[in-house]
């Protein structure tokens, strides 16, 4: 447990991909088929402005550009990785991720979707009311979801 609070944290970015609906878009992951889903991520390359990373990440992960920013929410929010995957992600770098979020509109079309990208993540992707957050997140992420959840409550999306 020592060796964990010595690991840092992962600087990196999350997007809020709202459809017209205000769905959300979820990708299942490649490497955790289970029943567990999680919106587009990643980190950030040194020097990178953060809305720069998030429609990088968000691009690479998904093939979606047609976007608008809505809002960028203030806080960081962070997670930690559970035992078992301390180690094996991020070349053992890093405990976890501290990420900056962005809640952007999917301004383009179903079709421009692409999850077969050069370095694919997910394996099924679907657009989900965002309620369903922290239901559909693996556990190690279910309290970040639950907080960006709260967020998407204020905005009063509906």
């Amino acid at each position: 447990m020592e060796e964990k609070k010595q690991l840092p944290l992962r600087t990196g970015v999350g997007i809020i991909l709202l459809n017209h609906q205000n769905k959300i878009f979820v990708g299942k992951r490649i490497d955790n088929p289970r029943d567990s889903w999680q919106m587009p991520q990643g980190g950030v390359e040194e020097n990178e402005d953060f809305f720069e990373a998030a429609k990088r990440e968000l691009k690479e992960e998904t093939g979606i550009k047609s976007v608008k920013l809505i809002k960028e929410l203030e806080e960081w929010l962070e997670y930690d990785l559970p035992k078992n995957l301390l180690g094996k992600l991020w070349q053992g770098k890093y405990r976890g991720q501290r990420q900056k979020w962005f809640i952007m509109k999917f301004i383009g079309k179903n079709d421009e979707i692409n999850i077969n990208t050069k370095n694919a993540e997910f394996l099924d992707w679907k657009w989900i009311e965002f309620q369903k957050l922290p239901d559909i997140a693996v556990n190690f992420k279910a309290d970040l979801y639950k907080k960006l959840k709260e967020k998407l409550n204020s905005l009063k999306l509906n």
